[in-house]
This record gives structure tokens, sequence and C-alpha cells, in this order.
């Protein structure tokens, strides 16, 4: 019932949003106060609204090199992604290729020096391997005007829907305007180009349904947001085409179950970048309350991640009256660091948690820290690891946190363990199996029977060790489950409804969370 329900708040916010101006204020007075009685008697959480149930889509970004990105340029790819996920929506791009970003490869069909003419000879092959839901297509660079090459161009992609419409009638096809460029005169034809784009989206608009076009050109300005070349997107440019495709989207796509919207604070500033916590804040309950707080490190082997990798899980727990915290930290991709520099940064996280409890609603003494592979090796880390602290930091409050929930983790960093030479070498610093001692709080470990990572006998032997210890651990096994368990970009996992069961049983155990 609370599920229909939320759909139906869902609903009725829309329906109210398009009659405000025919309803009368003393209807609207009504309805609302009416929506009111009915919250304060049914709890809504963002569990509430099943995954498994939500609508999950692929896309494939087709073009150049502006879709592909390059080594010195910025594609509008992992910005889009961000936004589509931190939006709710569930989204898996997909395609030939991948470009390097800082969550991994992002799938797309955007091939360097190549022209829509090309895409038009080779979409039958690609789309018919990547037959995505929505495809994303800007193309028209990479002629000359010399060649008068508009009507080329319009005739391709026209032809490149033909084809897409032709294996899959409901797909999502957006077309686009494309971005301008200061290379002149080579691409002097592209205004040329927009207007015939116009023409060509009437036309298909007619024949199709899932027809759509955007213009790129609109916000997009080459002299401050493209690189030196004065053609390819820099990441203020690449940022402008995500929120162009990001603003089509959210009026095509279905509604999301929920959405994100976490407060920043900045806990560390470093020689890269200043690390942010995104703090989901329960919104009911006694404001002067304090309460627990959970703090997630996401995954990717210390090279890759983002905070988002735990929206979900985050936002849930603050439903339930925890203040839940997605915590940044320093990675190889973005930083050049190490493992090492990732531990320093989650202990200043927890420590500039518990320095800050007053200020966020948190009791210092029930913190728990939860990660998942790489990110659970942090957590396990900030629970028995002394040292790896930055200096210029206030010692005597602790890093150590009240509880450790491990999804999947990093927890053997030994010569048979996980990690490059230099963790290996110095695996006594940094390997959590290999630290244990009483001061390690209760303990949660979820892995999957069929992890390479983490074999299952490594966390038995960690749950066995820490029992010696006299300390609390539980380890609960997902059969058939690898590693990771599931891909969080990749939307809803059958085990994940089991894994938040299971999260919030320890929790309720531990007093983190009313029964």
């Amino acid at each position: 019932m609370t599920s229909c329900f939320v759909k139906f708040l869902s609903r009725f916010d829309q329906m109210n949003s398009k009659c405000k101006n025919r309803l009368t204020s003393k209807v609207q007075g009504f309805a609302l106060a009416t929506m009111l009685t009915m919250l304060t008697s049914l709890t809504i959480s963002a569990q509430d609204v099943s995954y498994s149930e939500q609508r999950h889509y692929t896309l494939i970004g087709l073009g150049d090199s502006i879709t592909e990105g390059g080594p010195n340029f910025t594609s509008y790819l992992y910005p889009l992604w961000e936004k589509l996920f931190a939006a709710g929506f569930s989204v898996e791009f997909i395609g030939p290729r991948n470009a390097a970003t800082s969550i991994g490869g992002i799938a797309h069909a955007g091939f360097s020096g190549r022209t829509a003419e090309f895409l038009d000879s080779s979409i039958d092959s690609i789309y018919s391997a990547y037959p995505a839901d929505i495809v994303l297509l800007h193309a028209g660079h990479n002629h000359f005007q010399e060649e008068q090459p508009v009507a080329g161009i319009i005739n391709a992609q026209e032809s490149i829907v033909q084809q897409i419409k032709a294996i899959n009638p409901n797909a999502i096809i957006v077309l686009s305007k494309v971005i301008e460029s200061g290379k002149l005169p080579k691409y002097a034809y592209i205004p040329e180009l927009n207007d015939a784009m116009e023409r060509l989206y009437e036309k298909l608009d007619a024949q199709y349904e899932g027809v759509y076009l955007v213009d790129q050109s609109a916000e997009f300005e080459w002299p401050s947001d493209a690189i030196k070349d004065n053609v390819h997107p820099n990441p203020s440019g690449a940022q402008k085409m995500a929120n162009v495709w990001f603003e089509e989207l959210q009026t095509i796509l279905e509604e999301p179950p929920i959405t994100f919207s976490p407060t920043m604070y900045t806990y560390k500033s470093t020689s890269t970048e200043e690390l942010k916590l995104h703090v989901f804040s329960p919104q009911n309950g006694l404001k002067n309350r304090e309460k627990p707080c959970v703090v997630f490190f996401f995954g990717g082997g210390w090279k890759i991640g983002t905070p988002l990798q735990f929206y979900r899980e985050a936002s849930y727990l603050a439903s339930r009256g925890i203040v839940a915290i997605s915590a940044d930290y320093r990675t190889e991709f973005e930083n050049g660091s190490t493992a090492f520099e990732s531990v320093s940064d989650a202990k200043s996280a927890i420590r500039w948690i518990r320095a800050h409890a007053q200020e966020l609603g948190i009791d210092p003494n029930r913190i728990a820290a939860a990660g998942a592979s790489a990110g659970g090796h942090l957590a396990a880390a900030t629970a028995t690891l002394d040292g790896l602290d930055e200096v210029d930091e206030d010692l005597t409050i602790s890093s150590r946190p009240n509880l450790n929930i491990l999804y999947y983790p990093v927890i053997d960093n030994g010569p048979k363990g996980y990690g490059a030479g230099d963790l290996k070498s110095n695996y006594k610093d940094i390997s959590p199996i290999h630290n244990l001692r009483v001061a390690v709080p209760p303990t949660l470990i979820l892995v999957g029977t069929e992890d390479k990572s983490l074999p299952v006998a490594t966390a038995e032997k960690y749950q066995q060790l820490l029992k010696e210890l006299g300390v609390a651990c539980e380890l609960k096994l997902y059969p058939g489950a690898g590693h990771p368990i599931f891909y969080y970009r990749k939307g809803y996992s059958p085990y994940y409804d089991q894994m938040m069961a299971d999260t919030e049983e320890f929790l309720i155990k531990h007093d983190f969370l009313e029964p």
C-alpha cells in the first residue's frame, strides 16, 4: 500500500502543479490539508518504492570525439551520468567503446575524427549489437566548409534514425544541433547545419514517435567552453552539454521513485581538491535529538569511484532516522594517490564528523563506518589501523568508528591478499586483518560465495580472529554472488533488498535504529 501511496503522491504533485491556476485557494487548501493528514499517519521512505519496479534504461552516446572525449578534453558522458543518477534515474550507458572517467570506463559509440556519414554506414551493426533504449546523436563535425557538407550530413542523420527505428521502433532518439567552433573557416558551415537540423526534426517527428531535438549550440560558447583548439569541450563545456541532454531526458523518461539532494560539507582540503561529505539527514523526529550516523566509503580499488555509489542506501537510512553520509576521498584517477592517502582521508572524515557531531545532530558515540570493496577496506582500516593520520589534525579526537559494516571488503593486503606491490610490501601498516585488536567495534561482513577478491575463507578467518578478541562479528554469505555483489551503475540487483535488510537488522541489534 505504501508503494502505491508514494506513487499517488508523485502524481498528485504533478496534477497540482499543472492545475494550480484552475483551482481555488480553498480547494488547494483542502487538498493539501488532506495530504498532510495522510502523511502524519504513514511513514514514507525511499525503500517503500522497490527499485526492482523502477524502469531501467540503456543509453548510447553516438557521435565523434566530442562524444568520446580525449586525454586533453572532456566528454559530456560522465557529467550526464552523474546528473541522471543523482536525479534518481536508472540509466546504464552502453556501446562498443569506453571513455576513461573517475568512475571507470563509460561505454559509448563516439568515434574520433569520424563523420556523420561514417556513423550512417556503421549504425546497423553498432545498434544491432547495442540496442539502447535511448540514443543521443551529436554529429556533424570533421568536414570542411569547402566540401559544402550540410546536405550529406542531414541525409546521413536521417538514415541513422531510419535504421535505428527499423531495428527498434520504440527507441528514443535525441538529435542535436551541434556545438559551434572557433576553428574557422573549417567549421563555418555549422550554423547552416543547425538550421537544417530544425527541418530534419520536423520531418522525422511527423514520421516517428520518440524523436526529439535539442540545441547544444545555444549555451555552448567556444571561447570559454572549449580547449585551445576551439573545438573540443573543456570541463565547463562538457557540463553545459550534459545539462542540455539532461533537461530533455527529464521530460522523456519515467519519473524515478526518489531524487537525491544531500547537503555538502568540506571535511578536508588537499593539494589537489576539497574533499566533501554528502550528508543525508533525517526529516522526521525531534530536531534536538542526537542521532546515530553511518558514513559510507565507495569502492573502486582506491583508483576510481564516486560518493554517488551509496546515495540510495544513505537516503533510505536517513528516512529511518540515521544521519547517513557518503564520503569522498582521494583516488588514483583524480589525484594520483595511493591506498595510503585514501586511508588517511577516511580517518580524517570520521574525525571531522565526530568533531562536528553537534552541528550535524549526531551522537559522537554512535558512528558506523561502512563501505564496499576498497571502500570496505577503508571502513575496516579506520577501525583497526594506528597511524596514517594527517599530522595537522587533532589526534585527541578518535577516528575509530563504533560499528563496522563491510560489503565485500578488502581486508587482507598481505602477501597472499589483494593489492599491488606497494601495498603488499607495507601490508603491516595497512592490512586490516593483520591489525586486529580488542578495540575493533562490532562488525558485519557481507560477501558473495564466488568472490575472488575476498574468499569466504578469508572472511571467516577475520570473523574468527575478532571473536577470539571478544568482538562481535557477523558474516552474511550470498550464494552465487561475486565481486562486487552488484554494480550500482547497472540498476537493480536481486541481492539489493536482502543486503539492505541484513544491514538494517545489524543496525537495530546495536541500537543504531529503532525496530
